[in-house]
């Protein structure tokens, strides 16, 4: 069944509840010379950074069964390592919806089709914010999100249906900084 929520249509289902992490990509390098978005890799810095964040994150009892991730370089190499961190055993999954212009939608039904009570996106800013704003049914807010903040929404009544913000985080909190 489709509805429609503003100028959204959503897929309207009713499933078991689901855990949703949305995630900004760690610390990139700078683009090159030649302007090349798509190549940027994480820094070595914002790699153990990030690490060091998920961990923090998996032992305060965040659990991950599926990760979506942008194509972009710098997407991929922020879910492998949540991947490694949290051992998901299907590995991390490339999801063209997640590349910058995100498509709601697609990664929607992406996650719908998913045997996993926890999944992961990881995409790029102000994408990541607008996805948290629609999933928690407030197209219209404005969620801005640091480099490798973590998004985590309870959708109690599955994906498609308004979820519930419980917290963002920065590696700066665990960090104290």
């Amino acid at each position: 069944m489709l509805r429609a929520v503003g100028a959204i249509t959503i897929l309207a289902m009713t499933s078991v509840p689901t855990h949703l992490y949305i995630v900004r990509h760690a610390w990139a390098e700078d683009a090159g010379p030649d302007g090349d978005d798509f190549s940027r890799p994480l820094t070595k810095k914002g790699r153990k950074r990030f690490e060091t964040f998920m961990a923090h994150l998996r032992r305060g009892g965040m659990k991950v069964d599926r990760i979506a991730t942008s194509p972009l370089v710098r997407t991929r190499e922020t879910a492998e390592i949540m991947a490694r961190v949290f051992e998901v055993e299907s590995g991390v999954d490339l999801v063209d919806a997640l590349a910058p212009g995100a498509d709601w939608q697609a990664v929607l039904e992406w996650t719908i089709h998913q045997d996993a009570a926890r999944v992961a996106w990881v995409g790029h800013a102000p994408c990541v914010g607008r996805l948290v704003a629609l999933t928690i049914g407030d197209g219209s807010a404005v969620i801005r999100m640091q480099k490798g903040a973590v998004a985590s929404l309870q959708l109690d009544d599955g994906p498609g249906h308004p979820g519930e913000l419980e917290w963002l985080v920065t590696a700066g909190v665990v960090e104290g900084g």
